[in-house]
């Protein structure tokens, strides 16, 4: 990959140290030991948006709520809120590459692994029909961000990982519909999952995570990651639209970014997603926001981000992603 393309040269001109470090060394291959990457990682914990999603973060208080009663590093919501919860806020720090030895996130991913570990939270997760019905884009998004931080000793992030394995359904997936005619995963459910299985793998070389990732990803490759299986229609026109962050939500772009951290991207059932990314490229060679699951900070409505992601226009995060994904397929 070329450093002279136009959209390289833009991100590597990006004011967030983040956009900096990630094209430094996931899309040029940077040696980490290098002055560049040294510094930009340097300026990363005292960045804006690292400063942003950290700001309001509380000291030990009391909760209405027993199973978040007295736990430190919160943001005065529920971990969940969205979209300002730590359990969100988390999520967005590990991706802008926060060093795993930040205090800040250490202290804040113990809420979450309070949250998710507590007796109230396990004992709604129902059965039914021999299928767990779960959420488990929660688990998932709180199992990556613990491997993320290197919190692997932790026995609540290997009770995250087990709980992951023992729920997942027949097809390689998760879901947590009730009804009882529901025997297909969720795509939505089931994405976070598996970027959760991958980086416990990574982390541990733990070889049960491996083989149920491994299981979850050929769930997205039978269906080319948005066509049905039976008649081969398009799922949802959404999916094959551009978004960050994506949250719990699913498109394209997001399912290849995960599968590329699995392997490259050589599976011949991904040629049709990589070639709608690669027409989406815009003249200028970055690639731009076409929806969002946020709303702007200050916003009186549900869903409001407290960064800006940038909802018009040319996206960092998303060419970062679109030119990770085009490396790890090899056409870039």
């Amino acid at each position: 990959m070329k450093r002279t393309d136009p959209a390289i040269q833009w991100l590597l001109n990006s004011n967030d140290p983040s956009v900096r470090y990630l094209t430094l060394i996931d899309v040029l291959d940077t040696p980490r030991n290098s002055r560049a990457v040294k510094t930009a990682r340097a300026q990363i914990p005292d960045s804006p948006r690292v400063r942003t999603l950290f700001a309001g973060q509380q000291a030990a208080r009391r909760s209405s709520d027993q199973s978040l009663a007295i736990h430190p590093g919160g943001f005065g919501v529920h971990p969940y809120k969205k979209w300002d919860g730590a359990h969100w806020r988390l999520v967005s720090l590990v991706e802008l590459g926060i060093p795993a030895d930040d205090p800040r996130a250490r202290i804040a991913i113990d809420q979450v692994l309070h949250w998710l570990t507590g007796e109230t939270h396990r004992r709604s997760i129902r059965r039914l029909h021999g299928l767990t019905r779960r959420c488990a884009s929660q688990e998932g998004n709180a199992l990556a961000v613990c491997s993320r931080l290197r919190l692997i000793d932790d026995p609540r992030v290997r009770y995250l990982a087990e709980s992951l394995i023992e729920w997942q359904w027949p097809d390689g997936g998760w879901n947590c519909d009730k009804n009882d005619d529901a025997r297909h995963s969720s795509f939505y459910e089931s994405l976070a999952p598996l970027w959760g299985l991958i980086e416990y793998h990574r982390a541990t070389r733990d070889a049960d995570c491996l083989n149920a990732a491994r299981r979850a990803a050929e769930l997205f490759l039978r269906h080319r990651l948005f066509r049905s299986e039976k008649t081969g229609e398009v799922i949802d026109p959404n999916w094959l639209l551009l978004h960050y962050p994506l949250y719990w939500h699913f498109d394209i772009l997001q399912a290849l970014v995960i599968l590329s951290r699995l392997g490259p991207l050589t599976d011949p059932r991904l040629t049709e997603a990589l070639d709608i990314l690669e027409s989406k490229r815009l003249p200028d060679g970055s690639w731009k926001a076409e929806g969002a699951y946020w709303r702007p900070a200050g916003k009186s409505a549900s869903n409001v981000e407290v960064v800006d992601w940038g909802r018009r226009g040319p996206n960092e995060m998303i060419t970062l992603n679109a030119l990770r994904v085009l490396k790890a397929a090899g056409r870039f």
